[in-house]
Parts: C-alpha cells; sequence; structure tokens
C-alpha cells in the first residue's frame, strides 16, 4: 500500500494518477474529503481507502506493516493566511508525527517543502541543507516549511529513506478548486474567457519591468515523475529542489497561454495587491544539480509545451487528470 496525504488535492490527486499508470492500484488516501470541489480530483482513480487526516495515525498503528511507501503532500498551503497557530498544527507537527512514525515503521517518506523556504533569494536558490537554517521565509506558510527542514536534519532517528522535495511554482490539472491560490495560468485562462485579456501583477520595484517578474514554473506532471523516481531509487536522503532550473517571466507565461488558444496577447497589469506586497518573490530559479547528481535524467517539459498541453487537453471543457 501506498500513503498519499492531501489526496484530494492538486498535486495529491495527480500524484494518485500517476501512480495507478503504473499499476500501484492499493492506495490509500488521506484528506479531510469536506471539499466537495476537491473531491472530483479524485473521481475514477483506483483507491483502496479513504482516512480522514485525523484518524490517519490511529489506521497507520493498525496497517503500518502493509505499507510500501508515503508521500506526505497535505499541508496548508495559503501564502495569504497569517494564523502561525493553523500552520504550526497542520504543517509543522503533523508533519512531524509522520516523519516519527515513518521512522518507527521503517517507511520511506517523501515530503512536500516548498520554494517559499527561500524568501526572496538573498541567499541564492540553491539546495545546500547548511543553508537551510539562514534562510529567511516571506511568510507564514515559507516559516512552516522551513522550520520542519531545519527541524528534520536535526534528527538522529529518520525513516531509512527519506526526500523533502521544495517545490517551486507547480501548475497543471486539477486544480480548479484553490480559488486566489491556483496558478497564474489557471487564472490567466479564466479571464480571457471572460474578458478578452490577462491581468499581470505590475512591478513594485525599480529592477523589475512589469510582468518581468520571473519564477520556476513547474507542470504538475514532471514533479509527480520526480516522486515516482525517488520512490524507486529509495537513496541518497536530503532535501531537494524540484523546479525546472529555468525561471521565466510572467509575460512569457500570458503569451504561452494565448498561444495556446491561438489568440493574440491582450495583456493588461494591475497593482499588486497590498497584503501581499511585500512579501512577493520577484525571481526565483531553482538549482536542480543535486537532483541530477543522484541519477534524475528526464528534462523537464518546456513551459510553451506545457502550457498547450494544460489549457488544451484540460482547461478548455474543465477536465481532470
Amino acid at each position: 500500500m501506498i500513503i498519499v496525504t492531501g489526496a484530494a488535492g492538486f498535486i495529491g490527486s495527480c500524484l494518485i494518477q500517476r501512480l495507478n499508470q503504473d499499476n500501484f492500484n492499493f492506495i490509500i488516501a488521506v484528506d479531510d474529503f469536506s471539499n466537495e470541489e476537491k473531491m472530483e480530483n479524485l473521481k475514477g482513480k483506483k483507491i483502496q481507502e479513504f482516512v480522514h487526516r485525523d484518524n490517519f495515525f490511529e489506521w497507520l498503528e493498525k496497517n503500518q506493516a502493509e505499507v510500501e511507501f508515503c508521500f506526505h503532500i497535505g499541508a496548508r498551503t495559503d501564502t495569504t493566511e497569517f494564523d502561525t497557530d493553523i500552520f504550526d498544527r497542520l504543517n509543522l507537527n503533523y508533519s512531524k508525527r509522520i516523519w516519527q512514525k515513518c521512522h518507527e515503521f521503517q517507511i520511506p517518506l517523501v515530503y512536500a517543502s516548498s520554494a517559499a523556504t527561500y524568501g526572496a533569494g538573498e541567499l541564492g536558490y540553491d539546495d545546500n541543507e547548511l543553508v537551510i537554517p539562514q534562510l529567511k521565509p516571506l511568510n507564514p506558510y515559507g516559516d512552516s516549511k522551513n522550520d520542519f527542514d531545519k527541524w528534520a536534519l536535526q534528527q538522529k532517528n529518520a525513516p531509512f529513506f527519506w526526500a523533502g522535495l521544495k517545490f517551486f511554482n507547480v501548475y497543471g490539472p486539477n486544480e480548479y478548486h484553490k480559488g486566489r491560490m491556483a496558478s497564474v495560468i489557471f487564472h490567466s485562462f479564466n479571464n480571457i474567457n471572460k474578458n478578452g485579456n490577462i491581468k499581470l501583477f505590475k512591478s513594485h520595484r525599480p529592477d523589475f519591468k512589469d510582468g518581468e517578474q520571473m519564477r520556476d514554473f513547474i507542470y504538475v506532471k514532471d514533479l509527480v515523475d520526480v516522486c515516482i523516481f525517488l520512490m524507486h531509487s529509495r537513496r541518497n536522503s536530503g532535501i531537494y529542489n524540484l523546479g525546472t532550473g529555468q525561471a521565466r517571466t510572467f509575460l512569457d507565461l500570458a503569451k504561452a497561454t494565448f498561444a495556446a488558444l491561438n489568440l493574440e496577447p491582450n495583456i493588461d497589469f494591475i497593482d499588486t495587491p497590498i497584503d501581499i506586497r511585500d512579501k512577493y518573490q520577484y525571481y526565483t530559479q531553482a538549482n536542480m544539480s543535486k537532483l541530477r547528481m543522484i541519477g534524475y535524467k528526464k528534462p523537464f517539459t518546456s513551459l510553451e509545451d506545457a502550457v498547450k498541453d494544460y489549457v488544451t487537453n484540460y482547461l478548455v471543457g474543465k477536465k481532470y487528470l
């Protein structure tokens, strides 16, 4: 059996689809399952059992001997949430319990960290574990992810294999439920359909022109390929970046979305909302050499090809992966 926490969410549901594709059908889906819109992500997938996240540790005590692997993807991911108690409970302390049980029962573990841990990027975007204690995230979400990374690195008792993955800007199918936290591509597609244009944030820094803020955008299909690779390799434990290694501008992304719809670009710029303006990352680019060094060879999908696949095969007609 393979555990996937955050199973009904964007990345978790895509991971389950990829596992099913490889004939891993004994999936234990862990989530709170209260959001009906999120449950659409799991329709048609082969899942052995649904376990509420509040009952997960009780379930694990009874079934640990049958568990082959744990993907801990579930988390509170709202970067505009500033209630640290929520992040302590759902991100930090819940993850600590999963780690401890995976050590106790010798279950290999891959968990989701985040590029939000890098903050404004003052120390770069290298997944050097010696630098992690010095990172300064820009919001409580990033703090919670970095706090767990720091805690994990300090543990003498660990699963026999573990990997923390610093997800960069992930986009792709099954994010219909995410609202404000959905990818810029998702919002761009909806704006084109509704208004015929795309709205991008203006730059509020003199060193970046409007729309030329840069992020490392990674397609969710590429991300889950890396998860599967680590499930099979089960060596070289540590914390790894998971982006493409190539930063692209939001203008590139907007133009790719118009191109996927065979439309001429029509782009407007709006002020970055006040509540996130001071916490906004203007540039991220993953150094991917560490993952490559342990044997991951598959190329990452280009922004243009991935956006075309996402738009034409999923967003048009609201289809799911």
